[in-house]
């Protein structure tokens, strides 16, 4: 009977450790996240700029004509093409 005492005690003390080593390391990650996010905040990234895409010309507007032409079997047509 003494040696399952002793067994339940060392138990309860090497849970008791476990756990508040855990606890350390989870306070000690979120003032680590803390501590960086204040330093080296997140970059913004600046919005592009609003310009109008360029319609394509008229050679590459046939070719693509064409294309699409020759794929769909004639059913099919091009109404407009911008580059991106």
């Amino acid at each position: 009977m003494d040696n399952i005492g002793l067994g339940v005690q060392l138990m309860i003390v090497g849970m008791s450790t476990v756990f508040l080593i855990l606890l350390i390391v989870i306070w000690g990650g979120k003032l680590l996240i803390n501590v960086v996010n204040k330093v080296a905040p997140e970059e913004v990234v600046p919005a592009k700029g609003t310009k109008a895409p360029e319609a394509v010309d008229g050679s590459t507007m046939a070719v693509l004509q064409q294309v699409v032409s020759q794929i769909t079997g004639g059913k099919g047509h091009v109404a407009s093409a911008k580059r991106i």
